[in-house]
């Protein structure tokens, strides 16, 4: 890793120009190297706190990757983050018709109606449907690749 002497270095708060790629064992769940980059702010909340500490004090322009340890980058996954849903009230937050079949990813507003947050359908019943919470790559090794285009 190389920098430039007038290269900017990631700190915290940084705002942040990049290509990132997060996989699990089972492959990719975001990766923008084919797409265009993405913005973000570091301490904002939009990486997990693990993957923004491998950031801090890299120069821009860096490209590299990381390895995490199971659930370092996103937690232990919870049991309790697995929960049944009514399809009465699935009916009333969204379409009374909607079919919801294993593997699914519905997203839910948040209970002040600022955001979202999704979960994924792990069983469905007739009048309730089961809902996973955890991050998909909660308790897994991640890999973590990036390309830093442009701090500020």
């Amino acid at each position: 890793m190389s920098s430039t002497p007038s290269g900017a270095i990631v700190a915290p708060g940084s705002f942040l120009t990049l290509h990132y790629r997060l996989a699990g064992p089972a492959g990719d769940i975001i990766n923008t190297f084919g797409d265009k980059p993405a913005t973000l702010s570091l301490g904002t909340g939009e990486l997990s706190p693990a993957v923004e500490q491998r950031l801090i004090g890299l120069p821009e322009g860096t490209r590299a990757t990381f390895e995490l340890p199971p659930g370092e980058a996103f937690g232990e996954r919870n049991p309790e983050m697995q929960q049944w849903v009514a399809r009465k009230l699935l009916a009333q937050m969204g379409d009374p018709d909607e079919q919801y079949a294993v593997g699914d990813v519905v997203q839910f507003p948040t209970p002040d109606g600022s955001g979202s947050y999704a979960g994924a359908v792990i069983e469905a019943h007739e009048t309730a449907v089961r809902f996973d919470f955890n991050h998909p790559l909660a308790g897994q090794p991640v890999s973590f690749e990036v390309q830093l285009i442009g701090v500020l």
